[in-house]
Parts: C-alpha cells; sequence; structure tokens
C-alpha cells in the first residue's frame, strides 16, 4: 500500500490515444462482464497484509522506514513460521463476517513471495522453515468454502536487482543494485502466469506500486509523467488470457487504464481524496468501485498500532462504501505465528452480525438516487430504496430534485411507517427518535 505519511469518457479516450498506456481499445469478454457483476454486488472483502516483515511488528513498510539494508531484512525470513496459520479458521471467520471475496498479499514491496515460485529462492517455501505455500492452502480452503480468493501483487520490489531505475522510495535501503528493467517485466509475468495457473480459479489481481515510479508535485498534490514503462497492455493481456474471469484492479489513484476491470480507492471514498495523493472526483470511472481501509490504522501488523475503529465506524464505513456504489475491502495483518489479532477477529464478527440482520440492504445494491450526504447514504435494489442516517440528531431531512413516486415508506425493521411528504420533487421524511438506532437508522422506500 501507499505510505499515507509519505476523466469522465473524454479524459478516457484522451487517455487511451496519447498515453504511455497506449493500446488497443480493451473489450471484456462475457466472462469478465459477469465476473465484474458478482464483483459490484459483492460489496464485502477481506484485505490481509501478511509477509516476512510481520516478524518485525512494525507495519508492511518496515524495511523502508527503519532503512533496512538488503542482507539484514534477508534474515528475516528464518524468523518466520508461521505453525498457528490455519486457513480453514481464516475463511470461516471472513464468511461470518459477511465477506465475499478474500484480497491477499502475494508479494509486496519487500519483494519476498508468499508463494513458491520458480523465479527466485526468496519465497515462503524455500526462505522460511515453515516450508509451505500459504497461498495454495488458503487457495484452496477458499474454493471449498465458496469465498473468491484475490490476489495483491506489488509492482514495486525494494529487493530485485532488476528493478530499476529506482523509483521514489527505498533509495535509503543499502545493498541494492542495478539490473535491468526488461528483465523486471518478464519476471512479474513468470509470476502472475505461476499464480494464475496453479491456484485454480482467481477472482482477481490487486496491484500497487505504480505510484512509485510516477512524478509527483507535493506542492500542488498532482501526478506527473510516468517514469518508466510497465507494459501494462501485455501484463493485462497475459491475465485475461490465462483467466478471461479474472478481474484486475490497480492502485495508482488514476482514472481507469485500459485493461482493468474495477477502479480501487484507498482510505477515502470515491472523489473525496482527503488524502491529497488519491484519486480525484474527475477521475472515477464506470468502472466496479472498491474501498480499501484498516482496522487500526496500519496494514501489516504493528505491535505499536492502537488506532482500533469502533465496530460501529467499521459497520458505517461499510454502509458509507455502499452509498458511494463501492465494495469496502476491510483488511487485517495477521501476526508472525499465523492467528489473527483478537481485536480484529471481534470487529468482523460485530460486522457479521450487524450484516446477518441487515445484509439486505447492502449486498447486491447499487448507489441510491439521493446522493451522499453528511449522515445521510442510500442503496437501491430493484424498487426498493434503503435510507440510512447515520450520526444525525436530525429528525427531519429534505431531498430536493427527488423525481421517483413513493408507494411506501416504512422502518426496516418493524411495518411501522415513516412520516414523509412527496410533492414537487421533494421528499420530506421524518423520523421518531424512539425509533433511531444508534449506528444506522433504516428506512425501506418503495417505488411505485
Amino acid at each position: 500500500m501507499l505510505n499515507y505519511k509519505f476523466i469522465k469518457n473524454i479524459f478516457f479516450i484522451f487517455l487511451i490515444s496519447t498515453s504511455t498506456y497506449s493500446q488497443n481499445i480493451y473489450n471484456a469478454t462475457n466472462e469478465n462482464l459477469n465476473a465484474r457483476k458478482w464483483f459490484e454486488e459483492a460489496r464485502f472483502g477481506l484485505f490481509i497484509h501478511w509477509g516476512v516483515y510481520s516478524v518485525l511488528g512494525d507495519g508492511e513498510w518496515v524495511m523502508n522506514q527503519q532503512k533496512l539494508s538488503i542482507q539484514e531484512y534477508e534474515k528475516l525470513p528464518s524468523f518466520f513460521n508461521p505453525i498457528d496459520f490455519s486457513p480453514k479458521k481464516w475463511v470461516q471467520m471472513a464468511k461470518d463476517a459477511g465477506v465475499k471475496y478474500i484480497t491477499i498479499t502475494s508479494r509486496h514491496h519487500d519483494g519476498f513471495s508468499m508463494f513458491k515460485t520458480k523465479q527466485n529462492n526468496y519465497n515462503i517455501v524455500d526462505a522460511t522453515p515453515y516450508k509451505k505455500d500459504v497461498l495454495k492452502l488458503l487457495a484452496d480452503e477458499c474454493h471449498k468454502q465458496g469465498i473468491k480468493i484475490f490476489f495483491y501483487y506489488s509492482t514495486l520490489d525494494w529487493h530485485h536487482d532488476d528493478y530499476f531505475p529506482r523509483g521514489r522510495t527505498g533509495n535509503e535501503i543499502d545493498g541494492r543494485k542495478e539490473g535491468d528493467w526488461k528483465n523486471y517485466i518478464s519476471f512479474m509475468k513468470a509470476q502472475l502466469t505461476e499464480l494464475l495457473t496453479q491456484y485454480g480459479p482467481v477472482g482477481g489481481i490487486w496491484f500497487d506500486g505504480h505510484w512509485d515510479q510516477k512524478e509527483f508535485n507535493s506542492k500542488t498534490k498532482k501526478w506527473g509523467k510516468d517514469m518508466v514503462d510497465w507494459n501494462y497492455s501485455e501484463i493485462y493481456d497475459l491475465i485475461h488470457k490465462l483467466q478471461p474471469s479474472c478481474l484486475i484492479g490497480n492502485n495508482h489513484h488514476l482514472a481507469p487504464i485500459p485493461g482493468e476491470d474495477f477502479q480501487m480507492f484507498e482510505r477515502d471514498l470515491p472523489g473525496n481524496n482527503t488524502t491529497g495523493w488519491g484519486s480525484s472526483s474527475e477521475d472515477i470511472g464506470e468502472l466496479p468501485k472498491e474501498i480499501c481501509e484498516t482496522i487500526n490504522g496500519s496494514w501489516g501488523f504493528n505491535l505499536r498500532d492502537r488506532n482500533h475503529k469502533s465496530s460501529k465506524e467499521l459497520i458505517q464505513y461499510l454502509i458509507k462504501s455502499a452509498g458511494y456504489g463501492s465494495n469496502l475491502l476491510l483488511n487485517v495483518g495477521p501476526m508472525p505465528n499465523g492467528q489473527i489479532q483478537p481485536k480484529h477477529k471481534e470487529s468482523l464478527k460485530d460486522i457479521g452480525n450487524w450484516l446477518s440482520k441487515y445484509g439486505e440492504t447492502i449486498y447486491k445494491t447499487k448507489q441510491g438516487p439521493i446522493q451522499p450526504r453528511e449522515g445521510v447514504v442510500s442503496t437501491q435494489l430493484e424498487n426498493k430504496i434503503f435510507l440510512h442516517f447515520i450520526n444525525s440528531d436530525k429528525n427531519i431531512f429534505r431531498f430536493e430534485s427527488f423525481y421517483e413516486k413513493v408507494k411506501s415508506l416504512k422502518y426496516f425493521d418493524s411495518d411501522a411507517n415513516v412520516k414523509y411528504s412527496n410533492k414537487n420533487n421533494l421528499l420530506i421524511v421524518e423520523l421518531e427518535d424512539k425509533k433511531r438506532d444508534s449506528i444506522d437508522t433504516i428506512v425501506t422506500l418503495v417505488l411505485k
């Protein structure tokens, strides 16, 4: 992930014709379109950041943050032995939380592969005492329990010599050598081929690291030109050829690039860009959307991270994500022994309990006709619009430019009617204090 310390259609056409990503217009297959539809209806995924960095308990960027040399960092795999890892428990935990897919780090910026690869020995099978392919074990369990598996794959690599020229990060890591960028592209294609031919059906590939090789103006908060050619046309074509239904997303914080199947937003609701380096509102495309966020403040396991969000905050973020027409990919950072942090499990259980009651207002919905505003979002399923009232002391809400005709308006968890007025394209809703819910007051609006 990008360390947070550290256009529409016309822009899209312009991008195809003039940018470094030039390629033939991508025509998605029916298999791919069906996968996109499934993805857009899933609404909730589990993100897992796990690697040898977990041993140090200082997040997934520890190699860069602590300026560890190649020689120093290469000692970590010998300490990584997750004997308590249980793919069955992980997947069951995800199912109980209401999760529909899991995205796990196959390789992060440190260059260490969490799967058996023939491209080097710097992987969990060849370099750790554990000697097992955790991605294979997890993928098999996901297939068994009906959860789709996605693989996060870092295009940035602080360890590989052929990741050269260097990018904007990792430049204080001693021991990095010069290499050949073409060889690095070949290396990535070879690893992606392994992931897409040896692990059964893969729901998607989640790329990250593009921003390392892109100029960024810290004053204007604008991305500049690319410093390398990522050869995305070749890479994306390879993925779609090997598995046509495999979805491609890239955490580049830009407008979608041809060949991508969903657009992601890191730590932000689409178009808000509160981070300063995220996707701007004009860069939002028409692809399915996904927001990724942490349960605490870190992606990878961090012993000192006490910034755990409450279950209420997390549930409300899931609701807001759906209200923006987006999935939520919620992250856990497992400990080096293979166990999920207890507080993370508690949070996921609470979300699952909420979804067991109110999942109808989230799953398979699209963004409702009432645009998100402070304290209110809407989701829609066929002729039902679900109004979600969150953290607002107001009882009366006015929705202008509401052109639909209301058949009924009721509280979701009862048959009680909600007071409303629907005249002259204005909808006025009045809530009762005794019907308010501390997390989310849901009102079901049925259209005529």
